[in-house]
């Protein structure tokens, strides 16, 4: 298993979408920007989480992104193995017969690395920020095309408005 800064900026943009999913899909560009991550960069992983089902896309205005499974049913390990495109498996190489000594140690680290990290669910690192005081930021709904009637505001509200008022407000004493 590999732990790259690929998969932490992965992890800590799924932790983004997922504490502000119920205020609708999340645009990248609003993680990229509190993440500090290049748009490009988190463009790239989200295609790869889109393909194994970890998130879904919309599109239009007010689109983004939003989760693809229960929140409790995604693991730092599947988030892990979306970006770096390595299914789990233990670690084999080809080596001399010294180093096969170690390999039995290396191999037991992998599988512990690996319980661990599919032991850990999105929903409790979710939890954990929540409990660290995260404060999420309600914002304004985007316009999604329909528009409000603009309110009717009268200018003279005492002129005449046709031609007989208007005659009669001049033959008037």
């Amino acid at each position: 298993m590999r732990l790259s800064t690929k998969s932490r900026f992965a992890v800590n943009a799924m932790i983004d979408i997922a504490l502000r999913e119920e205020l609708g899909p999340v645009t990248l560009s609003d993680v990229a920007s509190r993440q500090q991550i290049s748009l490009s960069y988190l463009e790239q992983l989200f295609s790869k989480l889109r393909l194994h089902g970890i998130v879904t896309s919309v599109r239009g205005p007010g689109g983004g992104y939003a989760l693809g499974r229960e929140i409790d049913g995604i693991t730092v390990a599947d988030i892990m193995y979306a970006v770096e495109d390595a299914p789990p498996k233990a670690v084999q190489s080809d080596t001399s017969p010294l180093e096969d000594m170690t390999q039995d140690l290396w191999d037991a680290m992998n599988a512990k690395v690996l319980n661990f990290m599919q032991s850990v669910t999105l929903q409790s690192l979710v939890l954990d920020q929540l409990a660290l005081g995260v404060t999420i930021e309600k914002k304004p709904l985007p316009n999604r095309g329909v528009f409000r009637m603009p309110v009717q505001q009268f200018i003279r509200p005492n002129v005449p408005n046709s031609v007989f008022a208007l005659g009669r407000t001049l033959q008037a004493p």
